[in-house]
């Protein structure tokens, strides 16, 4: 499993395409912010979820087997007891990172995904550690209350 920084920073320099399993369109929900703050800061997003046409102006896909490019992250914003079917889709169309959201704790489902080859990361959001990573945790409503003349990391790559 992922759980240290400079592996968590590294998956999320190298990684550019997040395929969102469980987005909503519903602009209030976690998955719909998180989506759009790394929308915003350069990343592709893909919207997996069999309601929707589209999310975020980008199609919607009904299950990660439907996508026609390669994904880097697999985000999952689903129960805990969903995971399993995900990691295996995961693995099958080759994506690198299985992520699993804050309180999504499927330890099986990451193992699977590590014997395949996949990174594992579990109970944390990519937006957050986004943010607390690369600067951007000022971005709508959270207020490091650091100010500096440093730029910041996420800017120059």
């Amino acid at each position: 499993m992922v759980d240290d920084i400079p592996g968590l920073r590294r998956i999320l320099k190298t990684s550019k395409v997040i395929a969102v399993v469980g987005l909503s369109g519903d602009w209030f929900r976690p998955s719909y912010f998180a989506a759009k703050y790394m929308i915003e800061h350069g990343y592709t997003v893909i919207p997996v979820n069999p309601k929707y046409d589209a999310i975020l102006g980008q199609k919607c896909y009904k299950s990660l087997r439907d996508i026609p490019v390669k994904v880097d992250i697999v985000d999952c914003f689903r129960k805990t007891q969903d995971i399993m079917p995900i990691a295996e889709d995961a693995i099958a169309i080759g994506a690198k990172v299985l992520w699993q959201q804050l309180g999504v704790l499927n330890v099986e489902a990451a193992k699977k995904a590590e014997a395949a080859g996949l990174e594992a990361v579990m109970d944390r959001c990519v937006k957050i550690e986004h943010g607390r990573l690369f600067g951007g945790l000022n971005w709508c409503g959270v207020n490091t209350s650091v100010i500096s003349a440093k730029r910041p990391q996420w800017l120059s790559y």
